[in-house]
């Protein structure tokens, strides 16, 4: 396989998983999928990653880690009592 198909198809799968995490969080149903409302989310986080509110930026990712952390190991655990492996 050619360098620019690999990059490429790596660069669709990773894309692919972020949006899985957008569906995952929640937030497609809870914008009823308009992308307007998700992309101004998103621009809003950048924003307060830039250091435009009262919080650091580094006490901001990392209360954004944790979260993320435990709603994956809520997924596991749930994987592991019921034997799924889909979120849906």
């Amino acid at each position: 396989m050619r360098d620019w198909a690999k990059a490429r198809r790596e660069r669709t799968h990773h894309l692919i998983e972020l949006g899985g995490l957008v569906q995952k969080a929640g937030l497609v149903d809870l914008t009823d999928d308009d992308r307007a409302t998700l992309l101004g989310a998103f621009l809003d986080i950048a924003g307060q990653l830039q250091g435009s509110n009262d919080t650091a930026p580094v006490d901001l990712k990392a209360r954004w880690r944790r979260a993320g952390l435990h709603a994956f190991d809520r997924d596991r655990e749930h994987d592991r009592t019921t034997g799924r492996r889909d979120h849906d």
